[in-house]
């Protein structure tokens, strides 16, 4: 009898061992370098794949299906050693209720990924100090997706997740890379969660939780009403227009939702305020304005 409650429990604590929050797909793509020993990028994926999706991110417990479905594509542009200059998309998605259809998220690109690393270096994080800055980028934006979905399920519900991505980024600064620095015009990490944290952008947080809460997660039970949240949400972002420069956090949104609103207005029912929403996003997102003329 002890035997058997001893590997019930051992079963248990297994099953919590292993309720992270992050499932990820890692690919490294080093087509641009061929010719070099091609085996330290597969080591490097795997240990990348086993880090993001090993790590226990919150003191959530998570269930195996609640888990954050997403993918980190790193692109390595050269290698000189032991040193790589990267481009790292990001990209992450969340189902929606009533439905087997996964709803994007996040999806971006950093164009300014360098790090150091020797095959089979241990990947450790001390949220203390700078030590690596393949780490330090892999367990910010890890801290991005983890805002970013929960931003989507509660009003604000992601600050905390963006307060520990903007810690990394507070130690990372020690490195001089810029990247991480405050640089006038760069839409880079800095800007990325000074963004999310500007009490001046707090509309985007409500946009973007009206827009899966209020709108998304009841299209299945009543589309008329979804399709208007969905439409108020995205006119709303009207109001954080030239509040920052750049308008990240605008072209983030529609980097992710673009198509899906197109797709979303291909069908009935009409709503209120289409006119203003098409006028809306041309003059928000002036580089989707060929999708926009798709909308019917």
């Amino acid at each position: 009898m002890r035997k058997i409650v001893f590997l019930l429990l051992l079963l248990f604590l297994v099953f919590k061992s292993n309720s992270q929050e992050l499932n990820s797909l890692v690919t490294i793509n080093y087509n641009q370098v061929e010719g070099t020993n091609t085996q330290v990028f597969k080591t490097l994926e795997k240990s990348l794949s086993e880090f993001i999706n090993q790590t226990k991110w919150t003191n959530k417990e998570v269930k195996p299906e609640e888990r954050i479905d997403c993918a980190f594509t790193i692109i390595i542009t050269s290698r000189q050693s032991n040193s790589f200059e990267a481009t790292l998309q990001v990209q992450s998605t969340r189902p929606v209720y009533g439905s087997t259809y996964a709803t994007p998220v996040l999806s971006l690109k950093d164009n300014d990924f360098s790090f150091r690393y020797n095959e089979f270096d241990p990947l450790i994080y001390n949220r203390n100090s700078f030590d690596n800055n393949l780490v330090s980028t892999i367990v910010f934006y890890a801290n991005v997706i983890l805002g970013a979905d929960a931003d989507t399920f509660k009003k604000n519900g992601g600050e905390v997740y963006f307060k520990e991505a903007q810690n990394v980024m507070l130690q990372a600064q020690q490195s001089g890379l810029a990247a991480w620095q405050n640089v006038v015009g760069e839409q880079n990490r800095f800007l990325l969660i000074d963004n999310f944290l500007s009490p001046k952008l707090t509309a985007f947080k409500t946009a973007t939780y009206n827009y899966h809460r209020k709108g998304l997660d009841n299209l299945a039970s009543n589309k008329s009403d979804a399709k208007q949240a969905i439409e108020d949400a995205v006119i709303s972002l009207e109001k954080i227009y030239n509040k920052t420069v750049g308008n990240y956090l605008i072209r983030l949104f529609f980097d992710a939702k673009a198509d899906e609103i197109v797709n979303i207005y291909s069908d009935g029912p009409e709503t209120r305020s289409k006119n203003k929403l098409i006028q809306v996003v041309k003059k928000i997102s002036t580089n989707n304005n060929s999708k926009w003329r798709n909308i019917n």
